[in-house]
């Protein structure tokens, strides 16, 4: 009969025969392929990525996923207080501001402005939210105000403020 034919095609089949040998070819080489496009899709996924890498990343270098390269960027903003110029040291102040920002943004932190995140935060997780609001401050009048006269002490204490948290928050 055509069943008992087929399981004993399945069980016992006979090598000589050209479609086994075939069917056999063709299931080995969709095996192969298959096997291949996993492994892709599973370095391609961006859901993978998250679930595995960023987790593997954080746990192994300590630090949150979306806070690479902050150590680059915080030298550039240091060296432009080091010029010595008004400009400068306005600048430096600005992008502080806008880096501790994305900072607290990449950690989860939700609000439309710095403010708004800092509002949300209790002395808990930061120490000196009071210093980071007066270096807000400056930094909204350097802002707003194109004639806001700006000294290097003051600057440096922004930015010092502005770094403490960066550390607090380890970043730095």
């Amino acid at each position: 009969m055509v069943i008992d034919d087929i399981i004993q095609f399945i069980l016992e089949p006979d090598s000589t025969n050209n479609l086994f040998l075939f069917v056999k070819s063709v299931f080995l080489i969709l095996n192969l392929f298959l096997i291949i496009f996993t492994v892709y899709a599973f370095f391609k996924a961006s859901w993978i990525n998250k679930l595995f890498f960023w987790d593997m990343k954080e746990y192994l270098s300590y630090k949150h996923y979306s806070l690479g390269g902050i150590e680059k960027l915080w030298a550039e903003i240091k060296e432009k207080l080091e010029g010595g110029q008004e400009s400068e040291a306005k600048l430096a102040v600005i992008e502080a501001d806008n880096l501790l920002n994305k900072t607290l943004k990449g950690m989860g932190y939700v609000g439309a402005t710095l403010d708004d995140k800092l509002d949300k935060l209790s002395d808990g997780v930061l120490e000196n939210i009071d210093e980071i609001k007066e270096g807000r401050k400056v930094c909204s009048d350097i802002v707003h105000d194109p004639s806001y006269r700006l000294d290097s002490k003051e600057a440096e204490k922004v930015l010092n403020v502005i770094e403490k948290t960066l550390i607090n928050l380890q970043a730095l």
